[in-house]
């Protein structure tokens, strides 16, 4: 006779919340970042971000690494994404105002999947970016939900497999910056 107890499941991960600052620059049919929100998977940021929810900016500008140790400011303010082109950013004045109150962080040294950009250090897709901070931050299963159905998606995890998990396991910006060193030969 089966007990009418159940066993327990084991707890959810809640989700980090995913911000997306659209920047309009291009067809919005082929937008990654356009798609994410259109599928739910991220939130578009239209006006001012409230300076109690400090997001985490991915910026390739910054000069400290998304590490681990970002992860509670990130559950707290969520992960915010500018879909632009930063080539541009500097004759468009910066970074607009709602992300200048977020933390910036850059992502660590990656390779693109996407077609437009394989091969290319850094050169990642609004998908590929966000996916990537969500892996090293923690939740590598969320990582593989963002990018299904995106083409290269699923190369992008595979040819950044070691990469992810060596920055998703170092516990702050210097041991990330470690790990850049050692991957990339600038020991």
């Amino acid at each position: 006779m089966r007990s009418s107890v159940s066993t327990p499941s084991p707890p959810t991960r809640r989700r980090l919340r995913l911000l997306l600052l659209l920047g309009e620059e291009d067809n919005p049919r082929a937008c990654t970042g356009r798609r994410l929100v259109r599928r739910g998977d991220a939130r578009s940021v239209v006006g001012p971000i409230p300076e109690t929810h400090r997001p985490i900016v991915l910026d390739p500008h910054a000069a400290r690494p998304l590490s681990a140790a970002d992860l509670a400011s990130a559950r707290r303010g969520g992960l915010l994404a500018v879909d632009c082109s930063w080539n541009r950013l500097a004759e468009r004045g910066g970074l607009p105002g709602p992300v200048a109150l977020g933390v910036p962080r850059r992502l660590p040294l990656l390779i693109a999947a996407n077609p437009q950009h394989y091969g290319r250090v850094n050169e990642l897709n609004t998908a590929e970016a966000l996916a990537a901070g969500v892996y090293v931050l923690g939740d590598p299963q969320h990582a593989a939900a963002l990018l299904g159905g995106f083409r290269g998606g699923t190369g992008f995890l595979e040819v950044n497999r070691e990469r992810l998990e060596r920055y998703r396991t170092a516990s702050d910006a210097e041991a990330v910056e470690a790990a850049e060193r050692s991957l990339f030969g600038a020991d």
